[in-house]
């Protein structure tokens, strides 16, 4: 997959496509309608297909104190892209100067010249241009002046236990993560919510303890519930995968202040310093605790392995149940 991030046109080979447009934060089950329906397009029409997104998101850039909230930053919504089946994804950098740019230029000037697009494809309440001034209308009748289509979807409701009957939407997956509820996540989204990082130098109590971590920052994310996790990690040098238990929080037993997520895989004795892994949430465990000392911490951690054994152990929680999105799983999305 080509990952355009800059104003250049798009290259040749890739314009005269399909173009997908949203922030798919999350790439849940209804960013993946979008996004499916536009590859059968793009089938039809034997072409690209692509999606449009901002970056970063506009909300970092007008409240930048707000506290990190992203599901996907952009290295993990490329991959999810990029296993998806799309040809190319526009990140386009977002600024001030970018928001105030009238919708109909952001049409002509970006999506058509800039890309090459010749038939758009959003959700059903997709807006751009200043002051958000651009929706499915203008899109409409632009593309009867300027010769491209367009195609909006309808929303789609949820059929998930404690959110039936409202829409799929990101807002959802947070509440979810929030509150620890990632296997409801994992539902909504249509794949495990997972966390892509470097692993980092740490204290290296966990290896005095018996229990060695792989210690990871998530400044980016969104932040879960603080708390014990039975967790699925990949290696996506090696393509390699593991299961283990993992922490997210504060340490408050060795009185930290910064969030740090750590990861114990079982039965791994490799030096995995500075490489990159993709850590999968797959069933909440308890919460974060402080502990009166070190023998304590140890008995809890044992305790915590043999619940994620099981955790990971259940056929629902299997890798497969919920698989990585796939553009041949949409081949019939509905359409407004």
């Amino acid at each position: 997959m080509h990952l355009h991030t800059t104003r250049d046109p798009l290259p040749q080979r890739l314009r005269g496509g399909v173009l997908a447009l949203g922030s798919f934060d999350g790439f849940h089950l209804g960013h993946q309608n979008v996004v499916g329906f536009a590859a059968q397009l793009a089938d039809q029409m034997q072409t690209s297909l692509g999606v449009f997104v901002t970056e970063p998101h506009p909300r970092m850039v007008f409240r930048p104190e707000t506290e990190p909230f992203l599901l996907t930053p952009l290295a993990t919504k490329a991959r999810l892209m990029q296993n998806f089946g799309v040809d190319h994804m526009c990140a386009l950098p977002f600024n001030r100067q970018i928001a105030s740019m009238p919708a109909q230029d952001f049409v002509l000037d970006i999506l058509i010249k800039q890309l090459g697009a010749i038939h758009l494809v959003f959700g059903y309440d997709y807006r751009f241009g200043k002051g958000r001034g651009g929706g499915a209308d203008m899109l409409a009748w632009m593309g009867h002046y300027e010769g491209f289509g367009t195609s909006q979807l309808e929303p789609i409701g949820v059929g998930v236990e404690g959110n039936a009957g409202e829409i799929y939407s990101s807002t959802l997956v947070r509440q979810a993560i929030r509150e620890g509820l990632v296997r409801r996540a994992a539902s909504l989204l249509g794949h495990w919510w997972s966390i892509e990082g470097q692993v980092q130098m740490g204290d290296q109590r966990g290896r005095l303890i018996g229990f060695p971590t792989a210690n990871m920052d998530i400044e980016e994310y969104i932040k879960p519930r603080f708390g014990v996790y039975a967790v699925r990690v990949r290696l996506p040098e090696t393509g390699e995968t593991f299961v283990g238990v993992a922490n997210v929080g504060k340490r408050p037993t060795f009185e930290k202040d910064d969030i740090k997520l750590e990861v114990h895989l079982f039965d791994f004795d490799r030096d995995i310093y500075e490489q990159t892994l993709q850590v999968d949430f797959v069933s909440f465990i308890r919460g974060e605790q402080k502990f009166d000392g070190i023998d304590s911490l140890k008995a809890q951690i044992a305790t915590d392995c043999d619940t994620a054994k099981l955790a990971l152990a259940n056929p629902d929680n299997a890798a497969d149940r919920f698989p990585t999105p796939n553009r041949d799983d949409y081949s019939n999305p509905s359409q407004q």
